[in-house]
């Protein structure tokens, strides 16, 4: 197959983006108009924009995971596209050289010289994302009894929900083998937690299946799903006590500074459960509201909920799990084993958001600084479009982007937009890094250059952070790529390690060695490229490597640049900070590692 431009998907993706918010199946009611939801690609059809339909914000578990919006339409809407005649093309000063195009004193759009991108001036829109749901079925094992003991993970990153933290009493209590994840209670009065790294979660409807592999002795043992945990002191949980008689009795509960308060009455499930059966708990927590129900798996879910009580004692905080064999329990070990963890729906107490008015458009070519009648005419009929763009192609791949399939071409009948993974896992449970845009859609591709890269059936779906930037500049947009390194400057390289260097386009900034650059020239649309993993560093020229690139979205609500990127603790193209800050300012991972910055 040879590569083409995408160009023609546009209609499909506005039609997809008319038919459906980003991250709902269904939309949401109508009300009174606050702003006109588009479904993730950023251009709602005229149809779709007219009707001024609209969803609450975060209303719950289940809202919007992730979504583009516009302002809805009015008459400042329709003045962007009244362009005085003629325009009015000034070079700025500075580095890099760029043309600024202006319509009665108003910017229309700025184009660097030497790239293909510009920005242009529209109608604003707001990028948000959310929660991703998830499930963990511990399909690895751990710990890597290969690594030193110091690089061991106990139970490793779940699919998309970020990394587990297990705390108390030692490491070597958990592990996970292939389908389980295993707690093992060998002191008795010693809880254990299995926590993930998400600390932002609020409203959440989560659910885990576990058993222990045998009766309790002693005295009982439980084992809990926890929510709002702020620390092992501090923490909400819904807890399955299996006492020595086989009762089994769900309580729901919450630790602050040690001292346990119960919630609600305890509640009886069973009287003589059967050794060795999974036990199901759930939770559903929507603002002070906490509900709860437990039941055996080889049972049907109960319809009605056990528990339902109101509490604010705490805010945010992490899902997780706790065990415990009280004092006295007398048949240790006993193992916890955890089939199943799983958020079905959750919101961040602050999604990340970002709203400008513009929009990242190319060239058929790169812009030779000389402003043309040929040009003005591209940048009139872009004035005001709201045709989908970088940023809106590049956001129809983030949590719960709706399917788009191609309906001709290379890629006919293939997805080519829709939520994205990173990797498939390793048998310990990392993410393989080699998902490039062709893998995504489960094809082969033969490059400009002659050279063809197969398919491959484990990656379809799936992009890496360099695959996720071809797919959106290069598949969609048209920028040619090579197979794999290419140093001509013309064709975009397969790694993040060549676009630093052969990108075709201009190099915007790039770190002296001794700080990240300030890059205050940095524009939406930009590629951000930074050495975060300092493994990757080349011991012999001894400087550093590039090993990530994203996509600069813009300056988020408060104040921070944030970009775009295919990421393995998130599980695919995120704007999040899970696992990691997508951010360009601050002193987190990325806002330190930034290396080099360049315009397409």
């Amino acid at each position: 197959m040879t590569h083409t431009s995408r160009r023609g998907l546009l209609a499909a993706i506005a039609a997809s983006a008319a038919a459906v918010p980003l991250g709902t199946a269904t939309a949401a009611p109508a009300r009174a108009a606050t702003t006109t939801t588009t479904g993730g690609a950023g251009a709602p059809a005229a149809g779709a924009a007219a009707s001024g339909a609209a969803v609450d914000p975060l209303p719950g578990p289940g809202a919007a995971r992730s979504a583009v919006t516009l302002p809805p339409l009015d008459a400042s809407y329709f003045s962007q596209v009244a362009l005085t005649a003629p325009l009015t093309a000034t070079v700025l000063p500075g580095t890099p050289a760029r043309t600024e195009v202006t319509s009665g004193g108003g910017r229309v759009a700025l184009l660097t010289h030497g790239a293909r991108t510009v920005l242009v001036a529209g109608p604003r829109r707001t990028f948000t994302e959310n929660k991703r749901p998830f499930t963990d079925d511990f399909g690895r094992t751990l710990p890597d009894t290969t690594l030193p003991a110091a690089q061991r993970k106990y139970w490793g990153t779940s699919p998309g929900g970020g990394s587990w933290s297990t705390l108390g009493p030692a490491a070597t209590d958990y592990s996970v083998r292939p389908g389980t994840g295993v707690i093992a209670l060998t002191t008795d009065y010693a809880s254990r937690h299995a926590s993930l790294r998400d600390d932002e979660i609020t409203d959440v409807d989560v659910r885990s299946v576990a058993r222990f592999d045998k009766a309790p002795t002693g005295a009982a043992c439980s084992y809990a799903l926890s929510f709002g945990y702020q620390d092992t002191h501090n923490n909400y949980r819904a807890r399955l006590s299996f006492l020595t008689t086989g009762a089994v009795q769900l309580r729901v509960e919450k630790e602050v500074a040690d001292t346990v308060t119960q919630l609600a009455s305890p509640v009886a499930l069973a009287t003589a459960a059967p050794v060795g059966a999974d036990w199901t708990i759930r939770v559903r927590r929507e603002g002070t509201r906490i509900r709860a129900k437990a039941w055996r798996e080889d049972t049907a879910e109960p319809s009605a909920w056990a528990v339902d009580v109101t509490d604010g004692t705490f805010g945010k905080g992490r899902v997780g799990l706790r065990a415990l064999a009280d004092k006295g329990c007398t048949n240790l070990p006993v193992g916890l084993l955890v089939s199943r963890f799983q958020v079905d729906a959750a919101n961040w107490a602050a999604p990340p958001s970002v709203t400008h008015g513009d929009w990242v458009r190319v060239l058929p070519e790169p812009f030779d600084g000389t402003w043309t009648a040929e040009l003005e005419r591209t940048v009139r009929g872009w004035a005001g479009s709201t045709a989908p763009d970088v940023l809106a192609h590049a956001a129809m791949f983030l949590a719960g982007a709706p399917a788009v399939t191609a309906g001709d071409g290379p890629a006919q009948g293939r997805q080519v937009l829709g939520e994205a993974g990173y990797g498939y896992l390793d048998p310990h449970g990392y993410r393989y890094e080699g998902a490039d845009f062709h893998e995504y859609m489960g094809i082969g591709w033969t490059f400009p250059d002659g050279a063809h890269t197969g398919p491959s059936s484990k990656q379809v779906g799936n992009l890496d952070c360099s695959g996720y930037t071809r797919m959106v500049y290069g598949h969609h947009m048209g920028v040619p790529m090579a197979a794999g390194a290419d140093t001509s400057g013309e064709r975009i390289p397969r790694t993040s390690r060549d676009m630093a260097d052969h990108t075709p386009g201009v190099l915007v900034d790039r770190t002296d060695g001794t700080a990240p650059p300030a890059a205050d020239r940095l524009q939406p649309g930009d590629l951000v490229l930074f050495d975060a993993d300092s493994g990757d560093d080349d011991p012999d020229r001894q400087i550093v490597t590039v090993d990530h690139v994203g996509i600069h979205l813009g300056t988020d609500a408060t104040g921070r640049r944030r970009f775009l990127s295919s990421r393995k603790t998130v599980n695919g193209p995120t704007m999040s900070d899970l696992g990691g800050a997508s951010l360009l300012d601050g002193t987190g991972t990325y806002a330190t590692s930034l290396h080099t910055v360049r315009r397409i």
